[in-house]
């Protein structure tokens, strides 16, 4: 499978921050398929988050002194668990709240889920129903303290979302 192609050099000469791209791009990706990045420099704080999304990294500089990084997934989240307390996620509560998303873009995933879960208290439990295995929203889910457990469906065609959500930082 071919990767996707990312370019974030004019993102960063213009005095953007690419982050959020990126995460949105990590996102979009099909399941198995690259990320190939290109950057003005050797993105080491990126490769360390990518790397705990299941990402292994292949950076290159290149002739003109600019980076290119080759993203590959080298395991999925699915069946992973984040979780607060060991026995989790047959610990947690039953669901506060169920959400069904799917059908909408993997970039609107990750804006609903969080959105979703400040309608819930601390140690409640969010059920979410999206297409594909959100992979731009784990980092947000771990800067909070959130724990999770996903999984897809028997079929393969949708991912089950569990999110504990943590008790607010102090």
């Amino acid at each position: 499978m071919k990767p996707l192609d990312l370019d974030v050099r004019p993102i960063l000469r213009a005095g953007g921050e690419p982050f959020g791209t990126i995460m949105a791009a990590v996102g979009d990706l099909a399941p198995g398929q690259s990320l190939r990045l290109l950057v003005p420099f050797r993105p080491d704080p990126l490769l360390q988050v990518l790397a705990r999304q299941g990402f292994a990294s292949d950076p290159r500089q290149l002739d003109s002194g600019d980076w290119e990084v080759t993203f590959s997934p080298v395991r999925a989240y699915h069946d992973t668990i984040m979780p607060v307390d060991p026995a989790a996620p047959v610990t947690w509560p039953q669901p506060a709240k169920h959400v069904d998303y799917t059908g909408l873009p993997p970039a609107a995933v990750t804006g609903r889920i969080m959105t979703a879960l400040d309608t819930v208290a601390a140690g409640d439990v969010l059920f979410a129903l999206i297409d594909g295995e959100p992979l731009a929203l784990f980092p947000e889910l771990e800067v909070r303290g959130h724990a999770w457990y996903g999984q897809l469906d028997e079929q393969g065609d949708a991912y089950r979302l569990m999110i504990l959500k943590a008790p607010p930082a102090a």
